[in-house]
């Protein structure tokens, strides 16, 4: 496997284990519709976060979250209309960005809340 690929699988695995620590009930990882893939679809409370995660080894390019796209955010948007009526759910829906940055043998982790809306 490439080396960035593992470092996104490792950076999933990160944000599934943070989400839990904050008391998320973790519903879906990689779930597909179309041409989408969501991340991690997670749930507290009444609330459904549906996140997005970017790992990168630096941010000599910068920031994770920039790297989320309006094309992204309509295909996420779309996925997870279709995953809310699918699975019948009467949820609030929150896009959030986890994002992940390699600093040295240890990770930065930031959780944007309703992260779409700075866009």
């Amino acid at each position: 496997m490439a080396e960035h690929n593992e470092l996104g699988k490792k950076g999933e695995q990160l944000a599934i284990d943070f989400l839990i620590k904050k008391g998320y009930t973790i519903r879906d990882t990689n779930w597909r519709y179309q041409k989408a893939e969501v991340d991690i679809i997670a749930e507290k409370e009444d609330t459904l976060a549906v996140v997005e995660v970017k790992t990168r080894s630096t941010k000599d390019f910068g920031n994770p979250q920039d790297f989320v796209n309006k094309k992204k955010i309509k295909l996420l948007v779309e996925a997870i209309d279709e995953y809310v009526i699918s699975k019948d759910l009467d949820v609030e829906v929150r896009f959030d960005i986890i994002a992940i940055v390699k600093e040295n043998d240890a990770f930065a982790i930031e959780h944007l809340e309703d992260a779409f809306y700075h866009f």
